[in-house]
């Protein structure tokens, strides 16, 4: 029996305007809430005696974190180098360029040669000696249709129909590799993929146009005795036969708001050939905290919202509340009060909506300079509309239809512009 520390979805770096400056120390300290609940993940395996870990990909928010995100991520990981626990570490979408091949930004664990240390950044399966004995890993990164753009094959070809040639052509080399098995040692596919039936979360937004949705069907197979997948912030199994299980870990904090009500935490897994158990092991996060109210009706709005606040435990919490008020109940609201009430938490957001048939509440973050993308800004837009939650998702599916659609217009500029670069057949598809 090997046992496995399954993780994913670290994102270490990110979230930083839900922080603070720590005086002490001169860091973000949601930097700090990230290396902490890593270091529990860290400790955890050591402290179990794990033979293995596997880390399902997006270490940092991008492919060119600062030094000191990367020395944070580093550290930790060094722990199990230390500890002599061989650990993988699979290549995500964040941690690729966004042009080009490569997980620039886990590469160099291979470039030094850290021992025990596998970057997977190709389709490639590896026999891993553990101190139980052996176990196969497949892995699979991210792939984007950009992979294919360029063959003769996908020349007037829909975003869709290269999708499918794209699941054609990775299905053909997955069972060349499940070919090459040996049935007597355990085996362990560990991918960072967006499967059809998961139930999506940041992770949506974060690759909006990106990539493309592969078939449970694809992983599945009786070969597998645990799928281990990254990718999806929820934690979730999307195979509840268990045959194999098909796990996502989910990310190990919390991301943003649309995370507000997920659990956290890591997978243990224990694994022989024809078996598997495993285990998701959930880890205290801060806490995000939203607080809605309408004080539109209300005869003193200031002390409706005062009590408002006064429901919910804040303390230490990242909070945003969110309160409709009409125009003339503006002067009504003194914010040095709602800043006193919110005081105890970690970090604290104000956004009044004005409710009025003649003006509509300006959002900040959609003004010109936010820098947010169309399906990010939909969704901004539509949590601040009361009145179209019934159809919010309805309406995201629509718009993520249609940016799909444009993305089929612009296909054909964007496979001129990689072929201005003339790659080889064999760099086109270095992933497999």
């Amino acid at each position: 029996m090997i046992k496995i520390l399954h993780l994913s979805d670290i994102h270490i770096g990110s979230g930083f305007s839900h922080g603070k400056i720590n005086p002490q120390t001169g860091q973000n300290t949601r930097l700090e809430d990230f290396v902490t609940t890593l270091s529990t993940c860290i400790a955890r395996a050591i402290a179990s005696d794990v033979d293995l870990v596997l880390f399902g990909g997006d270490a940092f928010p991008d492919a060119t974190p600062p030094p000191f995100v990367q020395e944070a991520f580093a550290s930790q990981f060094r722990r199990l180098a230390d500890a002599q626990i061989p650990t993988v570490l699979l290549v995500g979408n964040h941690d690729q360029h966004s042009l080009g091949q490569g997980g620039a930004s886990l590469c160099i664990y291979r470039t030094l040669g850290v021992p025990g240390f596998i970057v997977g950044d190709s389709l490639e399966t590896h026999r891993i000696e553990t101190k139980n004995g052996p176990i196969q890993v497949i892995t699979l990164p991210w792939l984007t249709r950009s992979t294919l753009l360029t063959r003769p094959e996908t020349e007037k070809l829909s975003l869709s129909e290269i999708n499918h040639l794209l699941i054609d052509r990775l299905s053909t080399v997955l069972e060349g590799e499940i070919r090459q098995l040996d049935p007597q040692v355990p085996t362990v596919l560990l991918g960072h993929l967006m499967v059809d039936n998961a139930e999506y979360g940041a992770e949506r937004f974060l690759a909006v146009g990106k990539g493309f949705t592969i078939p449970l069907s694809l992983l599945t197979k009786p070969q597998f005795d645990y799928v281990a997948l990254g990718h999806v912030h929820r934690h979730q199994n999307l195979n509840p036969g268990n045959n194999p299980p098909v796990v996502y870990p989910g990310s190990i904090e919390r991301v943003d708001f649309s995370e507000e009500k997920e659990d956290k935490g890591y997978v243990l897994v224990e694994v022989e050939p024809g078996k598997c158990h495993w285990q998701f092991c959930p880890i205290p996060v801060r806490k995000f905290c939203t607080i809605r109210v309408d004080v539109s009706e209300a005869a003193e709005p200031q002390a409706a919202l005062v009590k408002a606040i006064k429901k919910h435990r804040i303390k230490d919490a990242i909070v945003r509340l969110i309160y409709q008020l009409q125009p003339q109940q503006i002067d009504q609201i003194d914010h040095t009060v709602l800043h006193d009430c919110l005081n105890e938490a970690h970090n604290y957001r104000i956004q009044p909506e004005l409710v009025s048939q003649l003006t509509s509440p300006r959002l900040p973050e959609l003004g010109a300079g936010g820098g947010i993308d169309p399906l990010s800004a939909l969704k901004t837009y539509l949590e601040n509309r009361e009145d179209l939650q019934d159809i919010a998702e309805e309406m995201l599916a629509a718009a993520n239809s249609l940016l799909a659609g444009e993305e089929e217009f612009f296909a054909a500029d964007e496979a001129e512009e990689i072929e201005s670069a003339e790659p080889n057949s064999q760099e086109q598809l270095q992933l497999f």
